[in-house]
């Protein structure tokens, strides 16, 4: 067993490596049309390019079918059809936590684009999801891939790493038809779904990071799941005693219920405390924890899904095992509405052994896969 130290923002921690596992999973892999990172940027070479931030040029269907073109159009014609598919939901599904190298993706990978077409990928992330805000939206996004790169340092090889993220186009982007982006690798997947020219769905959406702790690249320090983490344990132990026992589920939850391969497998029956029944500074808090989720997105989509679920939340219930600072191995919340599903799962070490870390999925009820 080899033994490293490395930094842990803020303490100096001694971390043991172990064998190379996958992250658990409920995803059977059906098969692929690409895997590995093979290509012509390096890790640090893709941070770096996508880490510079300008102004979004807007989110309306029409700028984003622009820049999608824009994309497109870096590509060679073996590249892009590899990245241009047909929109079916196999397609679309075709995500999973676990790294490229053990669930392959469609689409082509980060590590396979150059610095020119690397930053029409940037043009276009970054017009579809929040700027401007420390380890959320975007820079969310960037922390994943600088926290992955890190694993491929310390010994999770060539699976791990920012060269072994997808991006695919599924249909043809236009503002009349149905089409979609899907961006997906491990521990973060993100779709965008467009019919008729609006935003029709923007999940399901799977969070987590390993490590936990912060980790720097470039001179900037990420720490892309934490503030979610603290969100949960804030909205738990802002409850009353009683309160919390009427959420406390009975059993262990290990992992997502309604991670990768789950789809469309809601609990017909709510379970926990319903939101309605608390008083309106506890439901502040719960709508914080959402907002977490949907303020990833640029800010027309963001407006409108946490519309719905403000409206919504009198009626949805806060569910957790564990304990209630969601900072112990298989503490676990859920927060379920009419149509919000947000789960968070803190769960057992895969490449630093004995520190747990964050696997999240956020599903809607009706809109996933923009309803398709």
């Amino acid at each position: 067993m080899k033994r490293i130290t490395f930094f842990l923002f803020p303490l100096l921690t001694s971390i043991s490596l172990c064998a190379l596992q996958a992250c658990k999973s409920t995803e059977v892999d059906t098969g692929s049309t690409s895997s590995g990172s093979s290509g012509s940027s390096n890790s640090s070479t893709i941070t770096t390019t996508l880490s510079t931030t300008a102004s979004s040029p807007g989110s309306a269907v029409a700028q984003i079918v622009t820049l999608t073109e824009a994309f497109k159009a870096t590509l060679s014609s073996t590249q892009l059809a590899t990245t241009q598919l047909t929109y079916s939901k196999t397609n679309a599904q075709k995500w999973s936590n676990l790294p490229a190298g053990l669930s392959a993706r469609n689409g082509i990978s980060l590590g396979a684009l150059s610095s020119t077409q690397l930053t029409a990928f940037r043009s276009l992330q970054q017009a579809l999801m929040a700027l401007g805000t420390t380890n959320e939206g975007y820079d969310e996004l960037i922390g994943n891939l600088v926290a992955d790169d890190y694993l491929n340092t310390i010994g999770g090889g060539s699976s791990y790493g920012a060269g072994s993220y997808y991006i695919s186009i599924l249909g043809t982007p236009s503002t009349t038809g149905l089409w979609a982006i899907l961006f997906t690798g491990h521990h973060y997947t993100q779709p965008f779904t467009f019919n008729a020219g609006a935003a029709t769905g923007v999940t399901p959406a799977f969070r987590g990071t390993e490590p936990q702790a912060a980790v720097t690249a470039a001179d900037r320090t990420y720490q892309a799941f934490e503030q979610e983490r603290l969100a949960f344990a804030a909205l738990l132990s802002g409850l009353s005693t009683a309160e919390q026992t009427t959420a406390k589920l009975s059993g262990t939850y290990s992992d997502l219920v309604l991670g990768p391969g789950q789809d469309g497998k809601f609990p017909t029956t709510k379970s926990g405390l319903q939101v309605g029944t608390l008083s309106s500074d506890k439901q502040a808090l719960v709508l914080a924890a959402i907002r977490l989720y949907v303020n990833d997105l640029d800010a027309t989509t963001s407006a409108a899904v946490l519309t719905r679920y403000t409206n919504e939340l009198a009626n949805t219930y806060v569910a957790y095992s564990g304990t209630t600072a969601m900072s112990s191995q298989n503490d676990y919340i859920r927060i379920d509405g009419p149509s919000v599903w947000i789960e968070f799962s803190y769960q057992g070490g895969v490449i630093i052994r004995n520190t747990p870390h964050s696997h999240s999925v956020w599903r809607d009820h009706t809109t996933d896969y923009g309803g398709n």
